[in-house]
This record gives C-alpha cells, structure tokens and sequence, in this order.
C-alpha cells in the first residue's frame, strides 16, 4: 500500500470513528472556551486598569485547562468507540469512500484544518499569556490574599515597587524558572490545606543569590561617593518637637580618590566574606572569615563563640541580603512610620501629642485590621474630645486625617491573621530598630591577632548633627 492510500485509509478510519458522541462534546467544549478565551482576551485589551486576581485565574489558567481537556476528549472519544466496535466484533477494515469531489466533504475537511490551525494558535496565545499571569505582581500578590497581603502591601509601599516579583524571585534563565514553578506547586498545596506558617517565616532560605538578581540594576563595585542622609524625628512632647539627624553615609565602592565605603569593603574587589551563623534568622553570628585581596584569610571569632558548635553551624557567603535583607518587603516600627507620615504632611505636627497618641494607638491590640481601622478613628478623637475641645472643634478635618493615616499605618505594618505584628521581620539595614551592623561591629569579634571588627561610627557614616532641633548644617546647605 502507498503512503497515499494508507494516509486516505487512516483518513477514513477516524472521520468514521470521530462520529460519536463524546467525540462531539469534546469539540463542543473546545469550541466554546476557545471563543470565550478570545472574546476575554479582547475584553482586556481594551479594559482600562488591572483585572481582578481571580478574574485572572478564570482566563488564563482555568479557561485554557477546559480548552485542553476539550481536545484530549475527541481523541479519547475515537478510541473508546473504535474499542466498543472492536469489542462487540463490528470493527470493519472498510469505512466509508472518501470523495473530495463531494462538495460537503471538502467544507467539512476544510473546517477541520482551520479549526486545528485556529487551535494552535490558541494553544500558543494561551501558553504565553498564562505564563506571564502566572509572574505577574497581580498574581503573587493578590491571588493568595490572606498568605501574601503582608509581603504585597510592603512591596506596594517600597522603592521597588515597579519592579516585577518575578525579576528579583526568579531572575533570567530556564533554571531557575523551573525551580519557582516547583516550588509553587508546593505552595499552592500549603495555601490549599493552610499548612503555611504564621508569620511566613524569613529568610528565605531557598532564594536566588543576589549577584544574579539584585546586581542586575545595582553594581556595587561601580558605587561611588558618600550619601547625605537626613531623619526627621518627632519628639514625644505637646509640640511634637521636630527634631534632625544629619548622616554623611560612606555607602561607596572604590571611589575616585581611592576611598572605599560600604560596599566596597564588604562586596567589591576580589576580597571575600563569610560567616557563620548560628540562628535560622541570622542574626547571631559567632564567626566572620574575610579573606582580602592578597589571599590572606582573618577570622573573627566573637565573644563566648563554641568551636565545636561553628563547624556544625551554617556557613555563607556574604551577600547583600545579609544587610539589605528586607530591600523591598520592609516593614516600618511605630515610631519611625508616624515620623515619616508626619514629616510628609500626612499628620499635622500642629495637633497636640499627635506623635505621642499616635505611636500609642497603632501598638495596640485589636481584633483584626477591620477593628483597628475603627477603633485607632474613635480614640483619636476621643482623645482630642476630652484633652483638646478646642483643638477638636477647630482642627476636626486635620484629626480625621490623622486617624486614616494611623489606621493605614497599622493596616501595612500589622497583619493579626498572619500572627505578624511590629518586629516580626527586622530590617538589618543601620541599627536603629534592630542589632543590624552591630551583628558583627561590635568590637567583640577578634582575631588570633587581636584585631576586631570595628564598631567605629566614622567608620561607615560622619554624624554632622544628631537630634537637633535647627542644625546649622541644613541651613548653611540651603535644605532648611
């Protein structure tokens, strides 16, 4: 038999077998969810804003899996009848003629190679657009609500916040696109049975290191120059006392005049950190190994450290989420979070122990964010109601503000279904709220030598004013 013939016989074989009727309700569902996902994916083009997160779900997970199981029918339909035929012994080797002179045979034929030309290409549109909802901020953030909405609304309220969950996460290469999507597999089984835990625990430990992430936008070596820093802080007093902190921070790398800051000492040139740890969080570190330029390897050994317990602990390689270690999921502290809302004009610093009230409120306790919101609104003026009449009769509209801004204050910070509350993620960056730097500059690591790990202020940052009320530096530089 020639391969023309053989191909007319199969040919007849399955348009005889493909009439039947699981066959046809395999091309009915295809049929529909293929329209539906084209009519949607038309609807977003043209749709104005973000799509609901579970909308989401619906047009490019759950549409495109009934379109698959539409196609995998007709097959399954082909091959139950050709077993029932086979089964009862009416299998026949002759199905009917094939005319392609027969004008209907021919429309149906042509329909056939449309259609699965047509399918193709909707297997192809949904794969990639699946794909990219999958990676969307929108989905990482939105869809698990009740897991993700602390790390979701730090990101919202952080420098990166137009940068997609994906890039940091996952980063370029195949690789490592795989290992996200098995590893979110296991985490949709945690979020579906809520096995997660409460708070989700940090660091991760699984994370993609830094230097194939994070220094794809930041190149520590290329930092250069020092940064001015200034913090606004409010005192705790009736007139909320606004006073400065002024910072010359030596953030650089190998500066121009050979200096070199920060991350110059710790992350640039071919010199090497490492340390030990010896707690899940790191935030105890026994030992720090530095190996400079030279190859000269110095190890500082802290204060009351068990030899016998560092060679079991762990041991890394310092990367920059060993201090930037919430860059972008950064949780604020009572005090600094009113600070910065009332430095911005969001708190009116001329309401009477706002700053005091304030920090007060969003530490309490309260059943959910719902009842915080309602109840941080009802103390404030309360508050201002009994102490200040006056101040609550001219200044209602400056009160009612402030209390949203508290309650919004709480509502990113405080997540009480997740059991995470004011410190639960510290921030290693400086070490003002947390031990941060002063996990290891703190003049108790030393060396066989006797040399420590500085604990030096001039070290890392010049103090040009600290908690001055009008410090001369700002105004002699024209900033206040």
């Amino acid at each position: 038999m020639s391969i023309k013939e053989s191909l007319v016989a199969r040919g007849r074989a399955l348009f005889f077998l493909a009439n039947n009727p699981i066959s046809l309700i395999g091309v009915i569902i295809t049929s529909a969810t293929g329209i539906s996902m084209i009519l949607f994916w038309a609807y977003e083009l043209f749709h104005q804003g973000p799509m609901n997160p579970y909308a989401g779900i619906f047009l490019f997970l759950m549409l495109p899996t009934f379109f698959l199981a539409g196609l995998g029918i007709i097959p399954a339909g082909i091959l139950l009848r050709r077993w029932n035929l086979q089964r009862k012994g009416e299998l026949t080797d002759v199905y009917p003629q094939i005319d392609l002179k027969d004008t209907k045979f021919r429309h149906a034929l042509s329909f056939v190679v449309v259609a699965t030309l047509v399918n193709l290409f909707i297997i192809g549109i949904a794969a990639i657009r699946g794909t990219e909802h999958l990676d969307s901020v929108q989905f990482c953030g939105q869809t698990c609500h009740t897991v993700m909405a602390p790390e979701y609304a730090a990101f919202v309220n952080s420098p990166h916040s137009r940068v997609g969950c994906v890039q940091c996460h996952i980063g370029p290469g195949a690789s490592w696109f795989v290992k996200s999507k098995l590893s979110g597999t296991r985490q949709v089984f945690a979020v579906a049975f809520h096995t997660y835990s409460t708070p989700i625990p940090s660091p991760v430990t699984q994370l993609r290191p830094a230097r194939e992430t994070c220094e794809q936008c930041h190149w520590p070596s290329k930092f250069h120059g020092d940064k001015l820093f200034v913090k606004t802080h409010f005192a705790d007093d009736e007139a909320n006392t606004r006073n400065y902190t002024v910072l010359m921070l030596r953030i650089g790398g190998h500066t121009g005049q050979q200096k070199i800051g920060i991350h110059g000492r710790h992350m640039s040139g071919s010199g090497r950190i490492e340390y030990v740890t010896s707690d899940e969080r790191r935030e105890k570190i026994p030992l720090v190994i530095h190996t400079g330029e030279d190859g000269k390897v110095v190890e500082f050994v802290g204060k009351g450290a068990d030899p016998a317990a560092l060679s079991q602990a762990e041991r890394r390689t310092m990367d920059c989420i060993d201090c930037h270690n919430r860059p972008t999921h950064a949780f604020e502290m009572p005090s600094g979070a009113v600070d910065s809302v009332m430095a911005s004009g969001g708190i009116s610093a001329k309401l009477p122990f706002i700053k005091k009230t304030g920090v007060e409120l969003i530490q309490g306790t309260y059943q959910d964010q719902d009842a915080a919101e309602k109840e941080i609104k009802v103390r404030l003026e309360d508050f201002y109601r009994n102490k200040y009449p006056e101040v609550y009769k001219n200044e209602k509209a400056a009160i009612d503000a402030a209390g949203s801004q508290l309650a919004a204050i709480y509502k990113r910070n405080v997540f009480p279904s997740m059991k995470l509350t004011w410190g639960t993620h510290p921030n290693h960056i400086g070490h003002t709220d947390t031990v941060g730097c002063f996990r290891c500059h703190d003049d108790e690591h030393k060396s066989k030598e006797g040399k420590s790990i500085t604990q030096e202020c001039n070290a890392c940052h010049a103090i040009l004013a600290q908690e001055e009320t009008n410090p001369k530096i700002l105004k002699d530089m024209g900033i206040e």
